[in-house]
């Protein structure tokens, strides 16, 4: 990650020789900042509890399930053909309900992203916003955050060439 830093600090630096001006350039810690922030925490908060509601309906329904194998399996060979049948389409059926309850609520798709997002956006939106109003108020030309992968958050928008890259790439 340092030589990624230094990477990018060279390639601003060179900017700087080229526009002779002082680049200032800025970085946060987004994971700090949202530790600190209570939004942040309040959001967490509501999603912890949403998370632990929904794996306590999953482990009744894993625990239902459980039951019913445990009685099938002690009483399988004393059951009729038709009775066993019956019972195994009955524990089919409940592990499908299982699988579409942790597709719908913890899948890809699901409603635990959904529930995220409803309840993250608006804090980042506001970190986000703060940020630029920082990074302006600070006359800062970059800000990274370097709580992870080097993330440009903010940008004098004279640095923007992402114009002039489509432009060339369209010729």
């Amino acid at each position: 990650m340092k030589k990624s830093i230094l990477f990018i600090v060279g390639i601003l630096l060179s900017f700087n020789v080229s526009l002779n001006a002082q680049l200032k350039i800025g970085y946060v810690d987004s994971d700090t900042i949202m530790d600190n922030l209570p939004d942040a925490q309040d959001a967490r908060q509501k999603l912890d509890a949403v998370i632990k509601e929904w794996q306590t309906e999953l482990a009744e329904l894993e625990k239902n399930w459980k039951t019913k194998f445990d009685d099938y399996e002690k009483r399988k060979l004393i059951m009729t053909d038709q009775t066993r049948a019956e019972l195994e389409s009955e524990l089919i059926k409940l592990e499908q309900e299982i699988a579409q309850y942790r597709e719908k609520k913890f899948g890809a798709n699901g409603e635990l992203f959904q529930k995220q997002d409803e309840l993250m956006v608006p804090v980042q939106n506001k970190v986000f916003t703060t940020i630029k109003e920082v990074a302006e108020e600070e006359d800062l030309d970059f800000v990274f955050d370097r709580s992870g992968d080097i993330l440009l958050l903010y940008a004098k928008d004279k640095y923007d060439i992402t114009n002039k890259v489509i432009e060339r790439l369209k010729l």
